[in-house]
């Protein structure tokens, strides 16, 4: 069944034929819709084309598609069982590694989405504090529930009347949002970084982060930082552990099981009685293989060092598309960390010329995205890497001869 095939049947069946943010006909000409394998850091969609992969799922597969010891372990605790009357004893295991392994976290909840996550940390900041406001960067991305989805069908403005708004980056701009709600502030929910779709990223200033940890505390308040997107691809124990700032709650998801279905909660315990008062569920939360594949993701990534090999795949792709860019003539901004990068060309306020690009590149056999920032796995090696580089070349190329 090809690609176009399962599009005009999915249209029948499904609104629109897809939804969110993993409906191709919002991406740029060209890109697949239904994917049949992932191998490593390669997929293939079901028309049989083969992609170097740089999106890594949205997120969610950090050691690679399909690594062995997380499967080795998933399929473990599925000959066993999965969704049980109970957790498995390897909820427990999860918890355990996760307080060992961050600093910051006494104790953890799990669930399944990072909105699940985002969601269950301020509903415990609301908890502890009695208050209602939050803190929270304009233009941010916090998930999909209506309190986090700005201005889009079946949400309304009252799901959203409780926060406050302040640029990132700027603590002048935070200290005056808290200032408009003064003690009636739950929480400051941040991300480790400004990774808002369709701009350039910007990596946090520490003195904002160190200022919004000290503001919180000023206001008696929970520091929530939001690690769903970042999470375990910039340092295992937090993201902005590097900087000192430890937050009272984490939400995580994403990379935390390389693909299989988790999120998590951590926080300090002084928050551990309000966590337990809340009434948060769900059907599927406590299925045991998600977290044997999340125990083990941990566990690679950090007996492997596999942040670091992030790291170096991701400094080979920046250096390699800065030089092609300058070869071709092009002028570009690569931001936010190298192992969560995004390229975008200067003066294309369009996107145009991105768009274009990135479906040159999809010919090329390289899967990258126009307006949402890429992800690096531990899978990327040098060859794979440079591999990848002769298929941007060559679109670079197409793009010059494009434009003319």
């Amino acid at each position: 069944m090809t690609d176009s095939e399962l599009r005009q049947r999915a249209d029948k069946v499904v609104p629109g034929g897809m939804y969110g943010h993993l409906n191709a006909a919002i991406f740029a000409p060209g890109y697949p819709q239904f994917f049949e394998r992932g191998d490593g850091c390669r997929q293939w969609d079901v028309d049989g084309r083969e992609y170097i992969d740089f999106m890594c799922s949205w997120g969610p597969v950090v050691l690679g598609h399909r690594h062995p010891e997380v499967e080795a372990a998933a399929a473990a605790q599925l000959a066993k069982g999965d969704c049980l009357n109970g957790p498995g004893a390897v909820m427990v295991e999860l918890a355990e590694l996760l307080v060992d392994t961050v600093p910051s976290a006494d104790w953890a909840m799990f669930s399944k989405n990072g909105t699940d996550a985002t969601t269950q940390a301020l509903m415990v900041a609301r908890a502890a504090t009695g208050r209602n406001k939050v803190l929270m960067a304009h233009g941010a991305y916090h998930g999909a529930d209506p309190w986090c989805t700005p201005s889009l069908a079946g949400t309304t403005p009252s799901e959203r009347a409780d926060l406050v708004e302040f640029a990132y980056n700027s603590l002048a701009g935070l200290e005056e949002a808290a200032a408009t709600v003064e003690g009636e502030v739950a929480a400051i929910i941040v991300t480790p970084f400004k990774h808002d779709s369709f701009e350039d990223q910007e990596l946090v200033e520490p003195e904002f982060a160190r200022g919004a940890r000290a503001l919180a505390d000023r206001l008696g308040a929970a520091l929530v930082i939001d690690d769903v997107r970042a999470g375990f691809r910039i340092d295992l124990r937090g993201s902005w552990e590097p900087y000192g700032v430890r937050p009272d709650l984490t939400a995580w998801s994403k990379a935390m099981a390389n693909g299989y279905p988790i999120a998590a909660v951590t926080g300090t315990d002084a928050l551990r009685g309000p966590a337990q008062t809340l009434y948060s569920t769900g059907s599927f939360w406590f299925s045991a293989v998600a977290m044997a594949a999340a125990k083990a993701t941990i566990e690679t990534l950090r007996d492997t060092n596999g942040i670091a090999a992030m790291e170096k795949a991701g400094s080979q792709l920046r250096e390699g598309l800065y030089a092609q860019a300058r070869s071709h003539g092009f002028t570009v901004k690569q931001t936010g960390p190298v192992t969560i990068p995004w390229l975008s060309f200067e003066g294309d306020a369009d996107l145009s010329v991105a768009m274009h690009w990135s479906s040159a590149c999809l010919r090329h056999g390289v899967y990258i995205h126009p307006w949402h920032n890429w992800f690096m796995s531990a899978a990327h090696t040098e060859a794979d890497v440079a591999r990848a580089l002769e298929g941007t070349d060559a679109a670079f190329a197409e793009t010059r001869a494009h434009l003319g």
